[in-house]
């Protein structure tokens, strides 16, 4: 589906979220200033962060002031169009503190509450990842497909952490009893990366617990558009239970095995 709004709708989150990577990586000091934090010490937010959404928001409401938002930083906003972005300004903020190369913007419009476009901005890859619904997933100019599904102790697999410590404590408890059945495990400290990447083909399948809408409302397209497949737990869509994306063939057996080992729980 591309038609002349959501056209517009892609136009404007491209350049949104070229515009709030390249603040966040050439303004990014050396001594990065922590200006408070979310759901623990670890789990920092940077002025940086703050900033790169307000730039998102102030760039999209000056083209589109009758759109809704919904932001990590505090974005909320009910419009009257039937538009609503929802905005991730920085996605693995850890890494970014730290100096790593894997973070990124991710901008998603729903129309009514679907998703229609989805973009994910990894500037320090140079890699600009973007969807429309109906229409595929584009990595830049090429199109993407996922891989094609090796069995699933031939599958690599990426996962997350949640920064709460008992919950982070059950998901290495199931990492480690899920990685003797796979090829293997990763974890790069973006969930938008991650779903970008099962797009491109570089891995079989992501999973994760904990996620929030703005972590991977534009991922999540991106891989259905490049011919992967999403979901919750069996039956249910992706949530903050459990997200899996995989090919087609990897998805169904590593949703049943993460049932089994009761990823979706403490």
């Amino acid at each position: 589906m591309t038609d002349e709004r959501t056209s517009e709708l892609l136009t404007l989150a491209l350049e949104a979220a070229h515009r709030a990577g390249a603040l966040l990586r050439d303004g990014r000091p050396d001594d990065l200033a922590v200006a408070r934090t979310k759901s623990s010490p670890i789990d920092v937010v940077t002025e940086m962060d703050i900033a790169a959404e307000k730039l998102i928001t102030g760039y999209l409401e000056d083209h589109r002031p009758d759109d809704g938002f919904l932001g990590e930083e505090g974005a909320s906003r009910d419009g009257t169009s039937g538009v609503r972005w929802v905005i991730d300004p920085l996605d693995g903020t850890v890494n970014y503190l730290y100096g790593l190369p894997t973070w990124a913007v991710s901008i998603a419009a729903e129309i009514d509450g679907e998703t229609v476009v989805g973009v994910v901005e990894a500037p320090m890859r140079g890699e600009t990842f973007h969807a429309v619904r109906g229409g595929g997933a584009r990595l830049g100019d090429r199109p993407l497909r996922c891989r094609p599904a090796p069995p699933l102790d031939q599958a690599l697999v990426s996962t997350g952490f949640n920064y709460v410590h008992t919950v982070r404590t059950h998901q290495a408890d199931v990492a480690q009893r899920l990685i003797p059945r796979l090829r293997d495990i990763r974890r790069s400290g973006s969930a938008a990366i991650d779903l970008s990447d099962v797009a491109a083909g570089r891995l079989d399948g992501y999973y994760e617990r904990g996620l929030s809408p703005w972590d991977l409302a534009a991922g999540d397209l991106i891989a259905r558009e490049a011919g992967a497949l999403t979901g919750g737990r069996p039956g249910e869509p992706p949530s903050g239970d459990l997200t899996v994306a995989a090919s087609p063939g990897v998805f169904e057996p590593l949703q049943a095995l993460l049932e089994e080992l009761g990823a979706w729980h403490d």
